[in-house]
């Protein structure tokens, strides 16, 4: 992922209103390594409930989403639909975001279960369960890289498109 600025990033949000965009808490981009993402996300610290992703399109472009979590906790473990890591060492939460343009005005919304603190990046990089000798794991982790990727984007077009 592109190294982005805290102006980059309010830039990119394509469902906030410019209200939602100044007030976002912008996370002390100096500590991220941008080389390690594949989307940058983060929890509001003023707004309980309020999350941020800012994931690359396939031309480059930074799409910025503003999530909000619901408040109902699923009763099972679930499985993240971006990682799809099923030995996940963090909670995994539900994740709504409206649409851009006139659908979001009219309040249409899209919605994903995600790591709740979003370490995708970081669970698509460790090791999977060797299923059988010879198993090549690094074609493996690259398959769920490119899976993560593909999927983020996804999400992140589909709500661009409103």
């Amino acid at each position: 992922m592109h190294t982005l600025s805290s102006s980059d990033l309010r830039a990119s949000f394509v469902n906030a209103s410019r209200k939602e965009r100044s007030d976002a808490s912008i996370p002390d981009l100096d500590a991220v390594d941008f080389d390690a993402l594949d989307y940058l996300g983060w929890r509001d610290t003023k707004f309980d409930g309020r999350a941020y992703a800012v994931i690359p399109a396939p031309d480059g472009e930074p799409i910025g989403i503003l999530l909000r979590q619901a408040d109902a906790t699923p009763r099972t473990r679930t499985q993240c639909s971006w990682c799809r890591d099923v030995r996940l060492p963090n909670d995994v939460v539900f994740y709504a975001a409206k649409l851009a343009g006139p659908a979001g005005k009219r309040g249409s919304t899209v919605g994903t279960l995600v790591c709740r603190d979003f370490q995708c990046s970081a669970n698509v990089r460790r090791d999977p369960p060797r299923p059988f000798p010879g198993y090549d794991m690094d074609a493996a982790r690259e398959e769920r890289i490119a899976a993560l990727r593909s999927t983020s984007a996804s999400f992140a077009d589909r709500v661009r498109r409103g």
